[in-house]
């Protein structure tokens, strides 16, 4: 049976192992706990002193004035907390992310860790540095792209055979994956050098948001959905549930280890003398490939419903985007409507 510890043994500083490193911040706490315990001890003989004050009114406001000032050392210890806790999980991922691997790794992405492409990025004083808007669009382009990459795979892979799963009618891009990718790297970017369990909750939170937001607008100004989780349990109208939820989680964390490095050393391949040049031509190029995506849908929507062309520029947008070819291009396209 396990014996009670006291409380002189419970508030007792942490004895070191001899011959370990003792940092400052360890050995001026040691004299915060010893501090704290000697408030305690005076708190105990002041106790008796407050059943039968001779001036009320003077002890009450020594009584309020050590409330305050406990109340703020508390906070203040507590913000110490969290910031060597932040400190010590920082410390420990980073050595993590920059040591040498024990054993030879099968699969070997040549993967950066994030501090040295912030080295990088500040040595080189690339366009992209930071998480500032040249970053951010290129994360969505690259995002909108290999999204689509992923997912025809794994549609091979589960079901055996190839699938559109693009969301425009040029090129294999989804947007959809850009903005979650955008999302993550807005989300986890401070995290980049921390611990994963900080990566996972907020790539649960953060994907989660961005799939149901996409969806909810989608049926909004399209009367569409590119997909339904009613029949999984755990959903949320059908736009979001639990299992997909911790997907998003796995993938915040092999998003901003793994897949993120890996997109900014790309990144850092494009010469600052083109770069913000290019950045804005392609960014063209999703405006308009965009807009010709919507005016497809609308105009498929509506031969649905067999309303005609009003004009021969909807002529011509029905004669390039047939219902075949649409079908093709969406092939998981459920129409609320129907």
């Amino acid at each position: 049976m396990r014996k009670k510890k006291t409380q002189e043994q419970v508030f007792a500083p942490e004895a070191a192992p001899q011959d370990a490193y003792v940092s400052d911040v360890e050995a001026r706490s040691r004299d915060l706990l010893e501090s704290t315990e000697k408030t305690a001890r005076e708190m105990a003989d002041f106790y008796p002193t407050m059943l039968h004050p001779e001036d009320p009114e003077a002890m009450d406001r020594k009584v309020r004035g050590e409330l305050d000032s406990l109340r703020r050392a508390a906070t203040n210890i507590m913000r110490a907390r969290q910031q060597l806790f932040g400190v010590r999980d920082e410390l420990g991922a980073r050595w993590n992310d920059v040591r040498p691997p024990r054993k030879k790794r099968r699969l070997r992405l040549n993967t950066p860790p994030n501090a040295v492409i912030d080295a990088q990025e500040a040595a080189s004083n690339h366009f992209t540095k930071g998480v500032g808007l040249y970053k951010l669009l290129w994360v969505f382009y690259l995002g909108s792209f290999l999204g689509v990459v992923v997912e025809v795979i794994w549609c091979l892979v589960i079901h055996g055979y190839i699938e559109s799963r693009t969301a425009l009618v040029y090129g294999p891009f989804n947007p959809l994956y850009g903005v979650g990718a955008v999302a993550l790297t807005l989300a986890l970017y401070r995290y980049r050098n921390r611990g994963p369990w900080l990566s996972f909750l907020s790539g649960m939170l953060v994907g989660s948001a961005v799939e149901y937001g996409c969806s909810f607008l989608q049926e909004l100004i399209l009367g569409s959905r590119s997909w339904d989780y009613s029949h999984l349990p755990f959903n949320l109208n059908g736009r979001i549930c639990l299992l997909y939820s911790i997907f998003w989680g796995v993938l915040g964390v092999l998003w901003i280890k793994r897949l993120y490095p890996l997109m900014a050393k790309w990144i850092l391949k494009i010469p600052n003398r083109v770069g913000k040049a290019l950045t804005w031509v392609v960014f063209a190029f999703f405006v308009l490939d965009a807009a010709v995506t919507c005016l497809a849908l609308a105009r498929w929507i509506q031969r649905m419903d067999d309303i005609p062309p009003q004009n021969a520029f909807m002529q011509f947008v029905d004669e390039r985007f047939t219902d075949e070819r649409m079908e093709k291009i969406f092939p998981g396209m459920v129409f609320t409507g129907e």
